[in-house]
């Protein structure tokens, strides 16, 4: 049997599960949130491309103590100092695209089923977006996995944490500046929510 890879903050969660399947419970235990991947879509979903970092920050526990908690249970030696958390990074002052004015839609968590991340129905508003448009999402904790992936189709985001919710704000990318030669206008078809599976698997920057 090969070695397993040492658990480290940039870990998938889903490649922590399928390496190491006995920590499952142990990571659960972590935050209450963390009960979400007992549901099968979140597993072979958002587990896919959420880190270990973005985990942490999802559930608003530190990452070292992610990490050493799940190290200690595998023999495996402790970090200490130099791991940063990775909520810090999407938070902010306003960027110079983001205008209250230029929201047109909000999206809430609460009114999605509690069982999944809001990626589909965020998808599926974002397509009829046009370019300075903006999106609000309106959750309970920081969304890392669907910012990374709405990134990575062509969006811009921006949160802000006001104490008792997150708010993130997407706004699609003018053409020139994702490098997209497409006649400006909606987004492309690349873009259609249809092509769900494909935005779940590819892997978030860590």
């Amino acid at each position: 049997m090969s070695e397993r890879p040492p658990i480290t903050p940039d870990t998938k969660v889903a490649a922590l599960l399928a390496d190491y399947p006995e920590l499952e419970e142990v990571l659960i235990a972590i935050a209450p949130l963390f009960q979400k991947l007992r549901n099968p879509i979140l597993r072979h979903s958002v587990a896919m491309v959420a880190s270990l970092r973005q985990a942490a920050a999802i559930g608003k526990v530190d990452v070292e103590e992610v990490v050493n908690k799940l190290r200690a249970e595998v023999g495996q030696a402790l970090i200490s100092g130099g791991v940063s958390s990775d909520a810090a990074s999407y938070f902010s002052s306003p960027p110079e695209w983001f205008h209250r004015d230029k929201v047109v839609a909000s999206l809430e968590e609460r009114d999605v089923d509690p069982d999944v991340m809001p990626l589909r129905p965020l998808l599926l508003q974002a397509t009829e977006m046009a370019e300075g448009e903006i999106l609000e999402l309106v959750t309970a904790c920081l969304p890392a996995p669907a910012i990374e992936i709405m990134k990575n189709k062509g969006f811009s985001a921006w949160s802000v944490n006001d104490g008792e919710q997150v708010k993130t704000y997407f706004s699609k990318l003018a053409k020139r500046e994702h490098g997209l030669a497409a006649k400006p206008g909606r987004c492309r078809p690349s873009d259609d929510p249809s092509d769900l599976d494909s935005a779940y698997t590819r892997s978030a920057p860590p």
